[in-house]
């Protein structure tokens, strides 16, 4: 099944962010080449693809699991937590219906 993870940094991230950037992006590089992940991004701070200075305010990843207890230990276990960048997780089923 699909999970949506819908995540809020705390303020001011950007340079916790960085400091782990790499291995965050391993891990969602290896759910894509599991053929397992659907759409992975942050949320710019301001309306700008690239917010520079401005940072992030959160991310979206879609993903398939096999169970939500899966999807949560995997968000669990992200290096965003970690380093500080998230202040709250969500995870939840998710329906594709479009495209």
């Amino acid at each position: 099944m699909l999970y949506a993870f819908i995540s809020q940094d705390v303020e001011n991230s950007l340079e916790k962010r960085l400091s782990v950037r790499d291995q965050h992006i391993a891990r969602l590089n290896a759910l894509k080449d599991e053929g397992r992940l659907i759409i992975a991004g942050p949320h710019p701070a301001i309306d700008s693809p690239d917010p520079g200075d401005a940072g992030f305010t959160g991310s979206l990843i879609v993903a398939e699991f096999e169970s939500l207890h899966a999807a949560q230990t995997w968000a669990d276990e992200d290096p965003y937590i970690d380093a500080g960048v998230y202040e709250k997780v969500t995870v939840k089923p998710f329906k594709l219906v479009l495209p």
